[in-house]
C-alpha cells in the first residue's frame, strides 16, 4: 500500500473536485505498492475552505529512487478544441496541456535551483476519470500520458509503467524534504481537531444508537465498554431522551471531575452527581449538615444517608451509573434505591479503568453489552496497549484519525523529569497544538505527584486543582495555561494532546498497565510518555 502524505485524508468530508481527488487517493493508496509515496495537499488545505497548493500540482508520486510523476486531475467534462484539451470554469477556461507543461517546468526549475539534489527523472500525466478523450492525437498531450474514463481502472498500472520501482538513492531523502517544503504541508491542527471531534462523535455514536434500540422488561442494561467506545454519548442520549419524555434522569459516577464534565454538557432538568454528592444532597435535604472536618466524615456521611427514606423528590425515571467499576455493592444498593419501580437502569463500566482494585460489582439478571472498539484514541496508542494487555482482553483500534507514533522521553531524576516534561510541551506546540489543547497527566495521585502542585514549569504556567470548591460547588483551579491533573482525576476525560508524565513503576504489573491504559486513552490525537529510564527499559522490553 502506498504511503499518502499528509495523513488524515480518509476522514475529511470534502465536496466537489476535492472529493474526487480524495477518491483518487483511495485508489492510489490501495493500488500502488509500498515502494511509492503520494504527496497531496488539497485535502489538508481543504479543511480551511481553500483548495490550493503550490503551483498546480494535484498529486506527486515518488518512487524509492526519488523519481517523480506529477498527476494533473481534471474531474467533470472537458472540451476538445483545435488547441488541445480545455477545462471550462465559470467565466474562464484553462488549457490542460499548458497547465501540465507549466507544472512540470516550475518543478524542474525549482529542482535545478537546488544544488544539493542530483538529477532525478520527472514525468507527468493527465487523469480525467469522468471524460473519455475522443481524439488523443489533438489533445495536446502524448496519448500514453492520458488516463481517461476508458482507462481509469488502469491508473495504478500506468503509473508503475511510467514510474518503475527502483532502489533508494542519495537523492531520495532530499526529494522528500523538497516536496514537504514545496507543498507547504504545515499541519493545521486546530482545524483538524475540530473535524476530528465531530468525526469521532459521529462514529462513536453507534453505541448510543444500538443500545437504545434494545427492548426488554425491566430495562436493566450493563455496558462493559473500553475507553473511547461511546459510553458517555450513550449516557447523554439516555439523559436527554428522558428529559424529552417529560421525565427525570439521574446520572451518578465516582469521579468528581467526570461529574462536573457531564454536568456541563448535559441539559438541565435532571440530577448529575457523584455517589458522595448524592449522599450529601440526601442529608442536606433532611436538614442535616455533614461535618467534613471529622476524620471519619465520609463513612458517617454514607451510613447516615443509607438510613434515610427516599422521598418522591429523589426518585428518578432513568438511572445511569457511570464508572461502574469503581462502585461497590453497598454503593450500588444505595444508588438503586433512587430508581422508580419502572425506571430504566443503565450501568456503564470499563474494567481496564479500575484503578482502585475493587472487585466487579454483581448485577444478576441484567443484559450485558460488550463494546470493545476505541473510537477516540489514535491507532498507535491502541496498538501499544494491546501489546501490554492480556490476550483475553479485547480492545479494537477503531479511530478514524491518523496520528504520529507515540513519543517516549526518559529521565534519570526529578530535574530530568521536569526537563523532559518541558520538552514534551515544546513538542506539542511544535506540532501545532495550542495551550488549551494540551494536558499533563501525572501517573500518580495528587498527593504523590511532583507536578500537580507546581504553578510553573519553565516558561509555562500550569493550571491545577487547588483542592477547594467555590460557593456553587465548582472546583477551583489555579491560573495557568496548561492543565496538569492526576491520572485518577482525569479518568473519564480527554484532550487532543496528552503528556503522561512521572511514570516510574517498579514492576510492569496489572496495576501499572491499567494506569498506563487510563492515561494513554485520554489522548485523541497525540501522546507523549515521560518515563523514568528504568521504567522505559522495562516497557520497551515488554513491547519487544
Amino acid at each position: 500500500m502506498a504511503r499518502i502524505i499528509p495523513d488524515g485524508w480518509r476522514e475529511l468530508a470534502v465536496t466537489g473536485a476535492a472529493r474526487r481527488e480524495i477518491e483518487t487517493l483511495a485508489v492510489l493508496a490501495a493500488g500502488l505498492p509500498d515502494d511509492y509515496t503520494v504527496y497531496h495537499a488539497v485535502h489538508w488545505t481543504g479543511i480551511n475552505g481553500r483548495h490550493a497548493i503550490y503551483g498546480e500540482i494535484d498529486f506527486a508520486v515518488v518512487n524509492r529512487a526519488g523519481d517523480l510523476l506529477l498527476i494533473e486531475q481534471k474531474s467533470g467534462l472537458l472540451d476538445e478544441t483545435a488547441d488541445g484539451l480545455v477545462k471550462r470554469y465559470p467565466g474562464r477556461s484553462k488549457s490542460v496541456p499548458v497547465q501540465i507543461a507549466r507544472m512540470v517546468s516550475t518543478l524542474r526549475g525549482k529542482l535545478a535551483g537546488r544544488g544539493d539534489i542530483a538529477s532525478v527523472h520527472t514525468d507527468a500525466l493527465l487523469y480525467c476519470p469522468d471524460y473519455t478523450v475522443n481524439s488523443p492525437e489533438t489533445a495536446g498531450l502524448v496519448g500514453e500520458r492520458i488516463v481517461d474514463g476508458s482507462r481509469r481502472e488502469q491508473l495504478c498500472r500506468i503509473i508503475q509503467r511510467l514510474l518503475p520501482a527502483a532502489e533508494k538513492t542519495a537523492a531520495t531523502p532530499k526529494i522528500h524534504a523538497f516536496l514537504r517544503d514545496l507543498i507547504q504541508l504545515d499541519t493545521d491542527v486546530s482545524a483538524l481537531m475540530g473535524h476530528a471531534r465531530d468525526l469521532v462523535t459521529r462514529v462513536a455514536g453507534g453505541l448510543a444508537h444500538w443500545a437504545r434500540r434494545l427492548e426488554f422488561e425491566p430495562f436493566r442494561l450493563r455496558i462493559t465498554g473500553t475507553a473511547g467506545s461511546g459510553k458517555t454519548q450513550l449516557a447523554l442520549a439516555e439523559y436527554r431522551a428522558t428529559l424529552a419524555a417529560g421525565k427525570r434522569p439521574l446520572y451518578v459516577c465516582f469521579n468528581r471531575p467526570l461529574a462536573d464534565h457531564f454536568k456541563r454538557i448535559a441539559p438541565s432538568g435532571g440530577l448529575v452527581c457523584t455517589y458522595h454528592q448524592l449522599c450529601d444532597l440526601r442529608l442536606r435535604d433532611a436538614g442535616e449538615t455533614p461535618d467534613f472536618a471529622r476524620p471519619d466524615a465520609f463513612e458517617r456521611l454514607q451510613g447516615r444517608a443509607a438510613e434515610l427514606p427516599v422521598g418522591a423528590a429523589f426518585l428518578f425515571d432513568t438511572l445511569i451509573v457511570d464508572e461502574g467499576q469503581d462502585i461497590s455493592e453497598p454503593w450500588r444498593d444505595f444508588i438503586f434505591r433512587h430508581a422508580r419501580a419502572d425506571a430504566r437502569l443503565l450501568w456503564l463500566e470499563d474494567p481496564l479503568q479500575n484503578l482502585y482494585g475493587r472487585p466487579p460489582t454483581p448485577l444478576p439478571g441484567w443484559v450485558t453489552l460488550h463494546a470493545t472498539s476505541n473510537y477516540r484514541s489514535p491507532r498507535p496508542i491502541v496498538e501499544l496497549l494491546r501489546r501490554l494487555l492480556p490476550d483475553d482482553v479485547a480492545i479494537e483500534a477503531a479511530s478514524p484519525i491518523a496520528a504520529d507514533d507515540i513519543e517516549i522521553l526518559d529521565y534519570a531524576d526529578t530535574a530530568g523529569m521536569f526537563a523532559r516534561v518541558k520538552e514534551a510541551i515544546r513538542l506539542c506546540y511544535t506540532a501545532g497544538f495550542k495551550k488549551h489543547d494540551v494536558a499533563i497527566v501525572s501517573y500518580h495521585g495528587r498527593e504523590q505527584s511532583q507536578l500537580t502542585a507546581l504553578d510553573r514549569l519553565g516558561q509555562t504556567s500550569l493550571r491545577h486543582f487547588t483542592g477547594e470548591y467555590d460557593l456553587f460547588g465548582q472546583p477551583v483551579y489555579s491560573e495557568g495555561d496548561v492543565l496538569v491533573e492526576s491520572v485518577y482525576r482525569f479518568k473519564g476525560q480527554a484532550a487532543p494532546a496528552i503528556i503522561l508524565a512521572e511514570i516510574d513503576f517498579a514492576v510492569l504489573d496489572d496495576k501499572a498497565v491499567r494506569k498506563l491504559f487510563v492515561g494513554a486513552t485520554r489522548s485523541s490525537m497525540k501522546l507523549i510518555l515521560v518515563l523514568h529510564e528504568k521504567s522505559a527499559a522495562t516497557l520497551l522490553e515488554r513491547l519487544g
